[in-house]
């Protein structure tokens, strides 16, 4: 250990001070101010004779006679199966009043690349109990499918929902039958008033028994927002791939986040990026994003949905840019569905799951579910391009099939989309549902849907059948 009262300058959320020996990189630091407190730190550059301390606890109260203490190693996750249920703070230290955690391991935060060679491709799915996700957008093991959300939405009421719902269906286990399903959750920069929401909702559905939850907030230092998805996703990787569980990761919210990456930039005088962010932004978001996969012959596997507030609703804004370029797809939250009342307000047509192909394949019994979600967002759009039209030259110059394309939009919106969140619908409503609202269509529209799948499923209106059977 090696200790020293050299420092020379102190800026924002750093600490710069002058040394004698190398000092490596991310190792963690120790600094006791002269009213007897011991603030953690971690190095966040080290040049000869020169280190950078982003210290985690703010540097108030630092002068130049603290003493600063290099540790010789990084920081660490204290990890067990027992932090199932659990509430820490965003440097990982109980806050749910609960015993001291006796850990099994301590884990590196930064965590280790996954091989290419040894990931499996995703391609089982995950229910979320969301028919709006679930139907159109499936979610599948070992994706990284963000949320992309505005200022206002409720974005937080729909990640409560999926945390609480989301399981994988029993057909689905397979070879992993018996594997458990836990679900991480890390809030970065969430009010009082939102962390209290989120732990009511744990507590009165019984979630946090199968969960872990981080939580900084927005007054707690910005610099512990980098370190708080690091630690959620160490023990993620931990339950997953030690102890073979499917574990769910929830980051909340990634904006909140990436502000505290500029923050820290602006303090060492970086040359910025685009909007005024690191340049080396893209790279942090895929060293958080790409820890999410399979690895083959563990049985657990790490799902992510970060979520994130595009700033002005602008889908060009960098961090809702670059998330998606790193990322399988998002989910994306509706202004306009919103203020209609729908629960909750996604919209599916921005909306996309790369991997939803593969994760409603052969392995499902319902073989049905690609053609009705293809057929369902084709009928959509053709209904969203036709209310365009309609405030042009209004319902009665359309035609018989594109006011029933109209009538397929509302239909959709309303009882497919709007389901409230505490509505948990398994897969197979969602498709009954999807059924119901394409009978709605002629039978020769459904140009996406198996003509077999077509006799089986389809239902013909009562009248219509019996003048067919009459005739």
């Amino acid at each position: 250990m090696k200790e020293y009262q050299t420092i020379t300058e102190i800026s924002g959320p750093l600490v710069f001070a002058e040394v004698d020996e190398p000092v490596g990189y991310d190792e963690i630091v120790e600094i006791e101010t002269d009213d007897g407190r011991t603030l953690r730190g971690q190095v966040l550059e080290s040049s000869e004779g020169v280190v950078s301390i982003q210290v985690f606890e703010g540097t108030g109260g630092i002068d130049r006679n603290a003493s600063v203490r290099f540790l010789g190693e990084t920081m660490k996750m204290p990890v067990t199966e027992d932090l199932l249920g659990r509430v820490l703070d965003g440097s990982g230290n109980p806050i749910d009043g609960g015993p001291e955690i006796v850990p099994d391991d301590r884990i590196d935060i930064v965590g280790k690349a996954i091989n290419p060679y040894s990931r499996e491709y995703p391609e089982e799915f995950i229910q979320t109990g969301v028919s709006g996700i679930d139907g159109m957008n499936t979610l599948v093991r070992g994706q990284k499918l963000p949320i992309f959300s505005g200022s206002g939405l409720p974005h937080n009421d729909l990640a409560l929902q999926i945390a609480r719902q989301a399981s994988v269906p029993e057909e689905e286990e397979g070879d992993d039958e018996g594997s458990e399903f836990a679900v991480i959750f890390g809030a970065m920069g969430i009010t009082a008033e939102e962390a209290n929401e989120f732990m009511d909702d744990f507590e009165r559905t019984g979630a946090l028994e199968r969960s872990v939850v981080f939580m900084n907030l927005a007054d707690d230092p910005a610099v512990e927002r980098t370190v708080t998805p690091r630690l959620a996703l160490t023990t993620a990787e931990y339950l997953a791939f030690e102890k073979g569980y499917h574990v769910l990761v929830i980051l909340t919210d990634i904006t909140n986040y990436c502000e505290a990456l500029r923050e820290i930039g602006a303090a060492r005088e970086e040359v910025p990026g685009r909007r005024g962010y690191p340049g080396y932004m893209y790279t942090d978001l895929a060293q958080l994003y790409e820890r999410a996969g399979r690895i083959e012959g563990k049985e657990g596997s790490v799902t992510q949905i970060p979520i994130l507030t595009m700033p002005g609703d602008d889908d060009t804004h960098p961090i809702p840019d670059l998330t998606g370029y790193i990322t399988e797809g998002q989910i994306v939250m509706d202004r306009d569905l919103n203020s209609q009342g729908i629960e909750p307000p996604i919209n599916v047509l921005p909306s996309l799951s790369r991997l939803m192909d593969d994760g409603i394949g052969e392995g499902l019994t319902r073989g049905d579910h690609a053609d009705v979600s293809d057929q369902m967002y084709a009928a959509y759009a053709e209904g969203e391009d036709l209310r365009d039209l309609v405030n042009i030259v209004g319902r009665e110059a359309l035609s018989e099939l594109d006011n029933k394309y109209l009538d397929f939009a509302d239909r959709f919106e309303e009882e497919f989309i709007q389901q409230g969140y505490d509505n948990n619908r398994s897969i197979d409503d969602t498709i009954e549902l999807g059924w119901d609202l394409l009978s709605e269509l002629p039978k020769e529209s459904l140009n996406r849907i198996d003509e077999d799948l077509i006799a089986e499923h389809y239902r013909e209106d009562e009248t219509e059948a019996a003048e067919v059977s009459a005739d």
